[in-house]
């Protein structure tokens, strides 16, 4: 009995052991279990403190883009407003600046018909035609051209050579049309047209005005000196002088007049080989042979016709 007792409290010791080991065990599973869901938690935690920051950047990143987006589309509707305000203004300034030009245009139109009329009257009293002035106008160009002057000088000096003669306004009608020869004394007043003119005209600050004074001035000087009114020699002459003393005698030579009758060509041809280095620049009368047919075709254009 005692033997047995005996086992069954070792039995029973046993048991409760094993009771004991299994309750160790459960306990530290537990703990294990709650270390481990605390520390899941833990982790939960910062990554959903990781979330919400990423979330909150993003939200800050959206707000931030959204105000950028709007700054940007208010400053191009900024920009549209201020390029059309821009564009309007350079139209107006375009429309203004053609205007300008326009009326430039219209003016400089005006002093060549102005120019071209004075210079008719001025022959029209010594019963020149109109298209006398618009030959010589035509006659000097090709010389200047030929002769080196630029397209815009030469232009110019086609412009304003009608006013050759301008001074003629104020010389009298007996001694203008006179018929017959001239007194010393009527000469010297016939003369004084070049002086006339140039006086006439030299106040103007108009470039047009000022370079048809050189050419009412000097388009009677001789290159030899023999001219008038101030006997310049070969290059004191200026060259726009030269070159309508030139384009003047050739027309008046080749074309009729109640008074007087036309020279042939070849007599006139003659003339100018003879007085090439004398009246006339040596150069441009060269370039006049050289031209010939040109002035001939310009006559033929402007041809006058003579009741």
């Amino acid at each position: 009995m005692i033997e047995n007792r005996s086992g069954n409290d070792r039995r029973n010791t046993s048991d409760r052991r094993k009771n004991n080991d299994g309750d160790i065990t459960d306990n530290k599973r537990e703990g294990v279990e709650r270390r481990i869901n605390h520390e899941r938690r833990d982790n939960d935690s910062s990554e959903n403190k990781l979330v919400l920051e990423i979330e909150a950047l993003q939200l800050e990143f959206t707000k931030t883009t959204e105000k950028l987006i709007k700054d940007v589309k208010r400053q191009d509707k900024i920009m549209a407003r201020s390029d059309k305000r821009q564009q309007r203004e350079y139209d107006e300034l375009q429309n203004k600046l053609k205007e300008v030009k326009d009326l430039s245009k219209e003016i400089e139109e005006t002093q060549k018909e102005v120019i071209l009329t004075m210079g008719a009257i001025g022959e029209s009293r010594s019963r020149e035609t109109g298209n006398h002035v618009k030959r010589v106008a035509e006659y000097s160009k090709i010389l200047a051209l030929n002769y080196g002057l630029s397209e815009e000088e030469a232009e110019l000096l086609k412009q304003v050579s009608p006013m050759h003669d301008i001074g003629k306004v104020g010389i009298p009608d007996s001694i203008l049309n006179k018929p017959g020869r001239l007194t010393f004394d009527e000469k010297l007043i016939m003369n004084s047209h070049a002086d006339l003119g140039y006086d006439m005209l030299k106040y103007s600050k108009r470039k047009l005005l000022k370079t048809a004074a050189i050419v009412a001035h000097e388009h009677h000087e001789n290159w030899d000196g023999s001219g008038y009114p101030r006997g310049l020699k070969g290059e004191e002459i200026h060259i726009y002088g030269r070159i309508t003393a030139l384009a003047d005698v050739f027309d008046a030579l080749g074309t009729g007049r109640v008074y007087k009758d036309v020279w042939e060509d070849e007599k006139i041809f003659q003339l100018f080989r003879d007085e090439s280095g004398k009246h006339f620049d040596p150069k441009l009368v060269d370039i006049f042979f050289e031209n010939v047919e040109e002035f001939l075709a310009i006559r033929v254009k402007f041809v006058d016709f003579i009741k």
